[in-house]
């Protein structure tokens, strides 16, 4: 672990602790919205940044009738809007998830679903199949796998996990679903060297998946919002050559629900689901707005490590 983040830092939204005006984005084009589905989860992982477990449910189950007043604000609106993301907890302890995604994909989006291909998922099988069958490509599952190694994926996971998982990603590949995995970067290993070992896997458990591909394995960098990083300044675009449109809130938005309210709130990315200070509103016309980059994981992940979490 690294130094303890200074606590001056990421305070004001406009001004950096060193007294420079912080990084904004502005949102170009609400390319995917991201939903979450409550943060319940049949494991309790040891990194997770949302803190997902059979407990947490600091963010409740959304509903069907929910996610579709805002897949009709996005047709109302003429948005270009063409994948709407589901993410946990585990998205398939939601029990109104099947009819959830057969109301995204009846509008025509892709539908991006975020899952440990568990029990919670196998239990829906029957769904999934009806979904896989009438809209074939346009669901498409990414599940996670922490490492190629069941070793260190159930040093993350927890004992036991492995082998469900894996059972899970084979019975979605020989049914044809559209796959991809969600890899860390936490392990003292290169990416190259990683990219391998996954691609050994994907042969010995027959996935049809290239390993060197970003949107066939993801490879997300680590966070931890108590680790000091630099915060992100306007001078930052230029001396780091990264634009403020690669930025996954350029294109983005998240919905979520906190237990407690009566309806959800749009935030700006699936990072910050719980910081108030990121609420932007009820409504998409409410979150067309500019973004500071004042929380630890915009460094972190976004600007420093180039993490995303679309398909595209």
């Amino acid at each position: 672990m690294g130094a303890i983040l200074n606590r001056s830092k990421f305070q004001d939204p406009v001004t950096t602790a060193s007294g420079e005006t912080r990084a904004s984005v502005s949102l170009l084009s609400l390319q995917t919205l991201w939903i979450n589905t409550g943060t319940l989860c049949n494991l309790t992982c040891a990194n997770c940044y949302i803190e997902s477990s059979p407990t947490n449910d600091r963010l409740v189950y959304i509903t069907e009738a929910e996610v579709n007043s805002f897949l009709e604000e996005i047709a109302v609106s003429g948005l270009e809007t063409n994948e709407i993301g589901f993410t946990g907890g585990e998205p398939f302890m939601n029990p109104e998830i099947i009819d959830i995604l057969e109301a995204t994909l009846s509008h025509d989006f892709r539908a991006l679903v975020l899952t440990n291909a568990m029990r919670p998922m196998t239990k829906m099988q029957d769904g999934l199949l009806e979904l896989r069958k009438k809209y074939n490509e346009k669901l498409v599952l990414r599940v996670s796998l922490d490492h190629y190694d069941h070793i260190y994926h159930e040093k993350e996971r927890g004992a036991r996990t492995w082998e469900p998982a894996i059972e899970g990603l084979r019975w979605l590949s020989e049914k044809g679903f559209t796959l991809s995995i969600a890899g860390r970067t936490v392990w003292d290993e290169d990416e190259g060297a990683l990219r391998t070992g996954y691609g050994r896997l994907f042969k010995e458990i027959g996935l049809n998946l290239n390993p060197h591909n970003p949107v066939d394995l993801v490879l997300f960098p680590e966070m931890d919002e108590m680790v000091d990083v630099p915060e992100i300044t306007t001078d930052c675009w230029s001396i780091l050559g990264i634009s403020p449109e690669a930025m996954m809130c350029a294109s983005s938005r998240m919905v979520v629900k906190k237990k407690g309210s009566d309806r959800p709130v749009v935030v700006p990315c699936t990072l910050l689901p719980y910081d108030d200070r990121f609420e932007m509103g009820h409504t998409l016309a409410d979150a067309a707005v500019d973004v500071p980059l004042n929380h630890p994981h915009c460094s972190k992940f976004c600007v420093l490590g180039g993490g995303s979490c679309s398909a595209n």
